[in-house]
């Protein structure tokens, strides 16, 4: 019986550690999957409008990032 308590919390403790390093991997991936320049195809795919007169993007995924 005190075997199965001991194995249960081990089991837990791990369970919750793992969806740590999930959620730090998850955030890490969010915040460097931006790109910081789009092409014009890029922009219109994500829904915006190249203003290639401020070479900007205008509205949609890419909103305000800049155009090369």
């Amino acid at each position: 019986m005190r075997i199965r308590r001991i194995f249960a919390a081990v089991f837990a403790t791990a369970a919750f550690a793992g969806l740590g390093l999930t959620g730090v991997a998850t955030a890490t991936a969010a915040t460097q999957g931006v790109p910081s320049v789009v092409t014009p195809s890029e922009c219109k795919q994500g829904g915006g409008t190249a203003d290639l007169a401020n070479n900007v993007c205008k509205g949609g995924m890419y909103d305000g990032e800049q155009v090369d």
